[in-house]
């Protein structure tokens, strides 16, 4: 599946992304990763900062889903796919880590790349969007801004 341009735009605008893997037990787990952009146009890259279950579990499990949104607009999206672990030997590991040092600028170091091939995508949207139809992008930032105290 490729990356839309909206996709990109989205993860462009979102803080953290929530990765939900499951273990070969199938036990779930969900955590937030903040270090993660899109690689070319069909990979999402999260930096292995801290996340051992993370990467536990994608060893036994390569299916995931990611989620993330923009906090002010209230709008983003669940990707769902297969993920796996790329280490420093990796050949594509530099290529990959050059992405993600632009976002840590060298503060956060990382030992190994969770890459995420895409299979699905859906948005995600405010349930005041649905109910309320006629709100505007413009009135839900001003809407969360007074939620969040910005």
């Amino acid at each position: 599946m490729q990356l839309t341009q909206e996709i990109k735009k989205a993860i462009d605008n979102s803080v953290l992304c929530w990765l939900a893997t499951v273990s070969y037990e199938q036990i779930p787990n969900v955590s937030p990763k903040e270090i993660f952009n899109y690689f070319g146009n069909d990979k999402i890259i999260i930096a292995n900062i801290a996340s051992p279950q993370s990467v536990k579990n994608i060893q036994q499990n390569e299916h995931v889903c990611l989620s993330f949104i923009d906090i002010l607009v209230q709008k983003g999206f669940q990707l769902k796919g297969t993920a796996r672990i790329v280490d420093k030997i990796n050949t594509e590991f530099n290529e990959m880590e050059q992405v993600l040092l632009k976002m840590t600028m060298g503060l956060f170091p990382f030992k190994s790349i969770i890459e995420i091939s895409l299979r699905s995508a859906k948005p995600i949207t405010a349930p005041r969007y649905i109910l309320y139809p006629e709100t505007t992008e413009a009135e839900q930032i001003e809407s969360a801004k007074k939620t969040y105290g910005f």
